[in-house]
């Protein structure tokens, strides 16, 4: 009984004094990877705290995956008392990370504030300084090189100082304290029983605006096919809107079989074009491009021509066939099949989509070789030049695949994008991101009221979300045309350009929407004449565009690094309902940036706002000089409140950028 009481106590005494808690950026206690990007700086928090009254100190270790740990000391978060611990570390290089958190007591800052304490209060210090001396000592018998050298020149200094308050002096000096944690103790260090995973992408996961169409539209003629030689002449046009991410429809053969027509009819034309998502045909499958595009070198000499134009091109990767795909005849245990022989088509109740079969993940036939398949696909994109990938419905095939495939494509090139096509349940969204999409469709396409898109932007700029999912606010794709959008006009399609473009770091369009195109399906948000199912030419200077808006976004987006993200986000007062009105600023506040879009497209709104100058320490009735930054007016601002009017016959919102004194 003795020993096993000994044995208890002896245990007790060994485990830790110091408490690691609430750590973040954290998904899952650490299952999951959070996101970074490279360069940017990425800030961990804890709450650490020990028993008794000894200072502590702290550091974050990181290190990219394989490499060598890196230390970044913490501190902690005033106002004192709450026991939050912070520090900033910048990744340099993309790929899987780790972090975790290491404290420990701070020996010689605690000796440091009692001395400071008792010499302030008067009280005799001799004996404390010579406790200071052997601290000294003792870290001088622990270090090596130069550390130790100096150690011994500082020994050497205290013992020469003759006056107890020029001994403290040099104690308390700070120079003195930095060269003592060179040869720290470290007493009682304990380390969070975690690494946390980060995951580092490159710049274009947080910030691109991206540009939708269908290769085959871009011809002056609805007969005859578009090619990827005709999409090089629409790059000077896409580039002088600013976008710099081009992303294409499926690029593949198309099948015949229950090949749709146009609007969807179940019967097609010998001259009907089909779905290009019904994807295979006996010219191949999700590996080849449609004949009437083009051949693999033209792609490549349009991805040259896009680059040289500041574009990067994404392309669809979307896991369904056509009837006709090669997969069907060569790997037939890779599909699900009716009692009666026949094959399963896709569904989504009550839609039908009879020109389309979906594989089965799961079919005995079907693992691995299916999944080796699918990633050679996207391998083999990726080596033809691909980077982006936009995935379709990726909610509808199974999370341990996406897992599995991502982290697998990563490895080799940590800088793929996969942007999902997730319109589904929140927590099945978030999942997504945390499986490795770097970036997500979202609801921003349903929300239209002032209290909608407060509370979805500002859900979206808070933890879990800001750490496992990033926005792309698509305004509308070729299966979603939104009613607000089939009845506002010109002034709508404004108003929606401005909540995207201006509300997160990357955003997206469909082609026709700079034309304001949104003739609807009747009761339904779908378009009529839906280019899914033919062929579109357009006149992308036909009158009434809004190119020239939509180029001024995407520039004072890539002039203003506070727009360049979803977060740093916040929403203040103005009287109007009607009237959504929102600060971007950066964290240190170099780049801060005023924002008022009216949520009416047909009448004139107006209302009093107010500038919150206390969040930057100014007075009630400070100043502020104040830049239109669509048109280039200058004023400045007197006071806290302000007042503005916006007309949808004119510009429906303002961006205004203020200079703090």
């Amino acid at each position: 009984m003795v020993d096993d009481d000994r044995k208890g106590a002896l245990s007790a005494a060994k485990a830790p004094r110091i408490a690691i808690e609430s750590v973040e950026p954290s998904l899952d206690q650490g299952k999951y990877a959070t996101k970074a990007i490279v360069g940017d700086p990425f800030s961990v928090t804890a709450v650490i705290f020990a028993d008794g009254h000894d200072l502590l100190s702290a550091a974050v270790r990181w290190r990219k995956e394989g490499g060598d740990w890196q230390t970044q000391p913490m501190t902690r978060v005033t106002p004192p008392g709450n026991d939050l611990w912070e520090a900033e570390v910048r990744p340099e290089d993309l790929g899987a990370h780790h972090f975790m958190i290491e404290a420990w007591l701070d020996v010689f800052g605690t000796y440091c504030d009692e001395l400071y304490k008792k010499h302030h209060a008067g009280v005799p210090v001799g004996l404390e300084l010579e406790e200071g001396r052997l601290l000294i000592a003792e870290a001088h018998e622990r270090a090596r090189g130069q550390t130790r050298k100096a150690l011994n020149a500082l020994h050497t200094q205290f013992e020469n100082t003759s006056t107890d308050s020029d001994k403290v002096a040099l104690m308390l000096a700070p120079d003195t304290h930095w060269l003592m944690e060179q040869a720290a103790p470290h007493r009682h260090r304990v380390r969070s029983a975690v690494k946390y995973p980060f995951y580092v992408d490159r710049v274009k996961a947080r910030f691109a605006s991206w540009y939708e169409l269908f290769p085959r539209s871009e011809t002056d003629d609805p007969t005859r096919h578009g090619t990827f030689i005709d999409v090089q002449k629409r790059l000077p046009m896409i580039r002088d809107m600013g976008f710099d991410v081009l992303y294409f429809t499926p690029i593949h053969p198309i099948g015949r079989t229950h090949r749709k027509g146009k609007n969807n009819t179940l019967e097609a034309g010998p001259d009907d074009v089909g779905s290009p998502y019904a994807i295979g045909s006996e010219e191949g499958g999700h590996e080849a491009i449609h004949p009437e595009l083009g051949t693999f070198e033209d792609f490549q000499e349009l991805e040259r021509a896009a680059a040289a134009h500041g574009l990067e091109i994404a392309l669809d990767f979307a896991i369904q066939c056509s009837p006709d795909h090669p997969w069907l005849k060569e790997h037939p245990g890779w599909f699900s099949w009716r009692p009666d022989g026949s094959i399963r088509y896709a569904e989504n109740p009550p839609k039908k989509y009879q020109d389309i079969v979906n594989v089965d993940f799961y079919a005995d036939d079907a693992i691995p070789d299916l999944w080796l398949a699918l990633r050679d696909v996207v391998q083999g994109w990726i080596d033809q030049g691909v980077r982006i990938f936009r995935v379709d419905n990726p909610h509808t095939k199974p999370f341990p695949f996406w897992e599995w495939l991502i982290d697998d494509i990563r490895s080799r090139d940590p800088g793929i994008i996969f942007l999902s096509e997730a319109f589904t349940r929140p927590a099945v969204m978030l999942h997504l991101g945390k499986l490795g999409f770097t970036q997500s469709y979202t609801y921003f396409t349903w929300r239209n009221t002032k209290a909608e898109l407060t509370e979805y932007l500002t859900t979206l700029s808070r933890p879990p979300w800001c750490y496992g999912y990033r926005p792309n606010f698509f305004i509308n794709t070729p299966d979603i045309n939104p009613y607000f959008l089939q009845s506002s006009s010109r002034a709508g399609f404004l108003i929606r350009a401005a909540l995207a473009a201006l509300g997160a770091g990357s955003w997206g369009m469909y082609s026709g929407y700079e034309l304001c195109e949104s003739e609807p399906v009747p009761g339904k948000e779908e378009y009529l004449d839906s280019e899914k199912y033919e062929i579109r030419p357009r006149n992308y200077s036909a009158p009434g565009n809004i190119i020239y808006e939509i180029a001024q976004l995407n520039r004072i987006r890539r002039e203003n690094p506070a727009f360049q993200t979803h977060l740093g986000i916040s929403f203040h007062h103005i009287n109007n309902d009607r009237l959504l009105y929102f600060c971007k600023r950066t964290p240190d506040n170099s780049n801060v940036i005023f924002v008022v879009i009216s949520l009416d497209p047909f009448d004139a709104q107006e209302g009093s706002f107010e500038l919150p100058l206390w969040e930057f320490g100014l007075p009630d009735d400070a100043a502020l000089d104040a830049e239109d930054l669509m048109n280039g007016h200058c004023w400045t601002w007197h006071g806290k409140w302000q007042w503005t009017r916006l007309d949808p016959s004119g510009l429906p919102f303002g961006i205004w950028r203020v200079n703090l004194p």
